[in-house]
């Protein structure tokens, strides 16, 4: 099975606000076998206009990323994101 991926581009409009769900994501990832590749940090050449911050997590295969995106423990924190960013984020598979 490949290796399933989380791609996000995210506005964060009230860095404060989101404080709690910046506090406790990594653990809900880990605890499903994910990891980060990258969060945040300098981009150095896009196209278009793509939101200032960049998040890529890599999950052993898809069931266990979308397990993590449905989980109890990332659903308790994920309005903390949701009503203080924005941009997309995806779950694809990886080649």
């Amino acid at each position: 099975m490949a290796k399933a991926y989380v791609v996000a581009m995210l506005k964060i409009n009230d860095a404060q606000a989101m404080g709690p769900y910046m506090t406790a994501v990594e653990t809900t990832v880990t605890d499903h076998g994910g990891r980060y590749l990258v969060r945040g940090g300098a981009q150095h050449y896009t196209e278009g206009d793509p939101n200032p911050v960049a998040v890529v997590l890599e999950f052993p295969d898809s069931d266990s990323a979308i397990e993590w995106k449905s989980s109890g423990a990332y659903q308790e924190i994920l309005p903390f994101r949701l009503d203080n960013s924005e941009g997309p984020l995806v779950i694809c598979d990886g080649v």
